[in-house]
């Protein structure tokens, strides 16, 4: 097999949301290598913290809100008349606290900013991708979905949402496009902090985990990095992938062995 087989073809039009955040940014950077051209939606703030290189088009959008979406995708339309790709990375964390203690609001944000905002721009992207040529979804799971872990209880049960609608979303949409699901471990970015856009990236923000003691109950002894995740994503948008739909894959070092 062709090692270019592994990767998103050349020319590729891909959308990453979250493209503006530590995982976000490695993957632009890598898909610009394969010679795809990428477009990114994030959060005005998280934008203007880092600038899409040159030649990605860059779209400010809040991706849990119905209008901002619809607008972000008349802008992208105006550009691109389909899509190969798409990679739904926006998300967020709240610092742990048990259900009990959670106010409905918090509650509420972390299920909007995670899984509101995978169905948003799911939805939106369907027209664009149903013109593509092989065209796959990826979107951004977690372990903590499957593996119930005290204090992260609206991101896991956002999460475990987005595994379930990424089955779906598979079984609709198929033979015509292919959706799968990547559930990383804690990842060495702001995102341990809060994420890009909400303080995560101050040196003096706490992590929502010990990140000692995580990194000693995973097999391979360490916490993951952005490359770590970029490469089964760079996999999951080529052709080498072209018979998978409707899976998870989990990207954790060990910490959690299906």
């Amino acid at each position: 097999m062709a090692a270019m087989r592994m990767l998103p073809p050349e020319g590729a039009r891909i959308l990453v949301t979250g493209g503006a955040g530590g995982i976000g940014r490695g993957l632009v950077a890598a898909l610009l290598g394969c010679g795809a051209r990428v477009a990114v939606m994030d959060l005005p703030a998280a934008l203007a913290r880092h600038p899409a290189p040159e030649g990605v088009i860059a779209i400010a959008a809040d991706l849990s809100d119905e209008a901002s979406v619809g607008a972000a995708f008349a802008a992208l339309g105006q550009a691109w008349d389909a899509l190969e790709g798409l990679v739904t990375l926006a998300g967020f964390s709240l610092p742990r606290q048990p259900i009990a203690s959670f106010d409905a609001a918090a509650w509420d944000s972390v299920i909007a900013g995670n899984l509101r905002s995978t169905f948003l721009a799911v939805r939106a992207a369907l027209p664009l991708l149903h013109r593509g040529e092989n065209p796959s979804v990826v979107t951004a799971a977690s372990g903590l979905a499957v593996k119930s872990t005290p204090g992260f209880g609206p991101y896991a049960a956002a999460k475990a949402g987005v595994i379930s609608m990424t089955k779906l979303l598979a079984a609709e949409n198929a033979p015509k496009l292919r959706v799968n699901a990547i559930a990383p471990s804690a990842v060495d970015t702001a995102f341990l902090r809060g994420g890009t856009g909400r303080g995560g990236e101050d040196p003096a923000a706490p992590a929502h985990v010990d990140l000692a003691a995580y990194a000693a109950a995973i097999p391979l002894q360490r916490i993951a990095t952005v490359e770590d995740v970029v490469g089964p994503v760079l996999f999951l948008l080529g052709p080498a992938s072209g018979y998978v739909t409707g899976q998870t894959l989990h990207i954790n070092g060990g910490l959690l062995m299906a």
